[in-house]
């Protein structure tokens, strides 16, 4: 009976750790919202990721387009009811660079790009962490200094599109 009582004892200690270790884990998405339109939010965060030295390239307007299937698609077409989705594909030379020297495969991320969305006068923007794809390559610490670069970026947006 001990010997049980033991058992269920290091198996809830087990579970326990398991799960305390995987609450810590970031998620693979950074998000963050704020309640204001998109058109404010965008411009403030595409001027603070060129600030940062990241380059938008490509700003695709994904609401716009995919407005363009709404009668094909039918009962389908913006089941959340998202007002606005754009998306900003952005670079920095320098960054792609040094990940193409310690791994080449991690310029599969390049370029990087995040994703804004708009409901209800609230706007969502969300960047895949690149330190997620990077977790086992040799380009890791490279990758989280772009990560704290863009999300740093990202906040500063959003904090000048509040004034």
């Amino acid at each position: 009976m001990y010997k049980r009582f033991i058992a269920g004892v290091l198996a809830l200690a087990v579970s326990m750790l398991t799960f305390a270790v995987q609450s810590a884990t970031p998620s693979p998405i950074y998000k963050q919202s704020v309640n204001l339109p998109m058109d404010g939010v965008y411009t403030a965060v595409y001027q603070a990721l060129e600030e940062a030295r990241f380059y938008v390239v490509l700003e695709p307007n994904i609401g716009k387009n995919a407005a363009r299937f709404a009668d094909k698609w039918g009962d389908e077409y913006n089941t959340n009811k998202l007002q606005h989705i754009r998306s900003m594909v952005f670079c920095n030379i320098w960054y792609a660079n040094a990940v193409g020297n310690a791994d080449p495969d991690m310029l599969a991320l390049c370029p990087l790009r995040i994703g804004m969305y708009e409901k209800n006068g609230k706007t969502t923007v969300v960047f895949a962490r690149p330190t997620v794809m990077a977790a086992q390559s040799p380009a890791k610490s490279i990758l989280e200094e772009v990560e704290a670069q863009v999300v740093a970026a990202i906040k500063v947006g959003i904090n000048s599109a509040k004034k």
